[in-house]
Formats: structure tokens, sequence, C-alpha cells
């Protein structure tokens, strides 16, 4: 009984800090909610704050004994309602932030099997009811977080792993970019997309890159690209390329890729934060 009675204690860890992460960046997270394309533009501060609501009453409900059942089940309809979203998202090929905790994952099969392992436990709860506080309830919740977090990072390190270009070889995008004359030491590509929330995050970093002329390469209609660069003010060169994520096993944006004058990878990997843009940018000559 104690595998089920533990699993509320996971929740309420997992809840409160997913509610916090939210409610630091609301308007981050209410950037990311649009991004799903799944409710009016102006409903998605709301569904946000109804979110970060609705987690922490679950998470206040699982605290007490007699109302333990009533928070598991709210616990349990959230990440039903997330995993859903994902789902509706993968199934539309979009690049969008996941928004679970504040970070900068896209939705992909780490967080879907995050989620659904999550409303596993919901459900474990939600059979397990009412029971009173054991100190054995903190040890099996903090396993149970490990087991839950352990395969969506599993996932994310194999997905990085065996994607993308590979430094030395040769980066090409069709049609080419006009014709670069800067003397910088080399060119970042970075792979967007106007439906990706994390792309717009990243669009500034973009263009701060100072010691490289930057290049912005896109698989979507032209016409709906310039009209998201142009509402987000970036007039950066712009090549789009259909076929450029299949051709290079790149799995989703923002990603960026590093190359020397000559069109050789120096570096290549996923751009979703700053901090990984200028580990990357790292890899320029001295």
């Amino acid at each position: 009984m104690i595998i089920l009675t533990s699993a509320y204690a996971a929740l309420i860890a997992v809840l409160l800090y997913a509610a916090v992460s939210k409610a630091r960046d609301l308007s981050g997270f209410a950037a990311d909610i649009a991004g799903y394309q799944l409710i009016p533009q102006r409903l998605t501060v709301a569904a946000a704050v109804v979110v970060v609501g609705a987690e922490l009453a679950a998470a206040g409900l699982l605290t007490a004994p007699p109302t333990r059942r009533w928070g598991a089940l709210l616990a349990a309809v959230l990440f039903a309602a997330f995993l859903a979203a994902m789902a509706s998202v993968l199934r539309r090929g979009l690049s969008v932030g996941c928004g679970c905790f504040g970070d900068r994952d896209l939705v992909g099969p780490a967080t879907v099997t995050r989620t659904g392992l999550l409303a596993a436990l919901a459900v474990m709860a939600a059979v397990a009811g009412a029971s009173p506080f054991s100190f054995v309830h903190l040890l099996v919740g903090a396993a149970y977080l490990a087991l839950t977090f352990l395969p969506g990072r599993l996932i994310g390190a194999a997905e990085r792993g065996r994607v993308g270009p590979r430094p030395g070889t040769h980066w090409d995008v069709t049609p080419q970019p006009a014709a670069l004359t800067s003397e910088k030491l080399g060119v970042l590509y970075a792979l967007i997309a106007p439906t990706c929330g994390v792309c717009s995050a990243m669009l500034p970093a973009f263009v701060a890159a100072e010691r490289v002329d930057v290049v912005l390469v896109s698989a979507a209609e032209e016409g709906q690209v310039r009209d998201y660069l142009a509402a987000h003010e970036v007039s950066l060169p712009l090549v789009i390329d259909p076929g450029v994520f299949d051709r290079h096993g790149i799995p989703w944006p923002p990603y960026a890729v590093l190359t020397d004058r000559q069109g050789v990878v120096l570096a290549a990997g996923g751009a979703a934060e700053p901090g990984a843009l200028n580990a990357l940018l790292g890899n320029l000559p001295a």
C-alpha cells in the first residue's frame, strides 16, 4: 500500500515547483500557451493564471488526507489536459515550448513521457486516497521523482546525440543566402519557425551575436516568416529552405549551425536558451 500512498508526496513537490516557476514568468508561460494555437491569443494570460491556480489548488488539496483524493483527481485532469495539448502539437508538426516548469524544453517525446508518468502518479494517489503522513512517504516520493524525470532526460539526451550536422561537414541551404561580405569569424545559421514560441524568445540573442554574421533559416512559407520577423522588428538575412530539417536530421527549431567562412560546420545544436547559444559560439576560432 505504501507504493500507492506515497505518490501524493511527489505530486505536491512537482505541482508547487511547476506553479511557482510559471508564476515567476507568467507572460512567458502565456506565450508558450499561445504557441499551442488551441485558444485565442486574448485568452492566453487568463489561461496561464487558471493553470497556475489549479496547480496550487491541487497541491493544497493533496496535503490534507481528507481532501487528498480530490487533489489527486484535479492533478490527473491537469496532466491529461497537458498530454492532449502536447499530442495536438505533435500531430500538427509545431515547435512549441512546453511551458511545464518555466524552462525552454520543447514539446516532444521527453516532455510527453514525463507528463504521462506524472499522470500515472496522480492516478495512484487518487486510488490510494486518504492516509496519515509518514516519513516513508517522503523517501518513496523522492524515488518517484527520480523515476519520473530520469526517462525524459535520457530521451532528450538521446535525441540531441543522434541528430544534426556534424563538425567538419559542409553546411548547405537551398537557395544560398546573399553573399556575405563581412570579415567576421564565421556564420551562424539560426533555424526558426514562426509558430515556435521559444524561437521568438531567442530572436534577441540571435540579433545580438556580434562575432558572426547571422542568417535566419526557416522551412515555413516565406510570407508568413517575413510577417513574423517584421512583427518582432528583426531584419536579419533570411533563407527559406523547406527541406533543411529533414536533409540535415534536425529535430525542431530553434537550432543553430555555426560555420566558418567556407561553410564548414564548426558546431551545431539546439539553441533554446542563450546559454546554449553562447556555448556553441565558443567554438569560434580565436
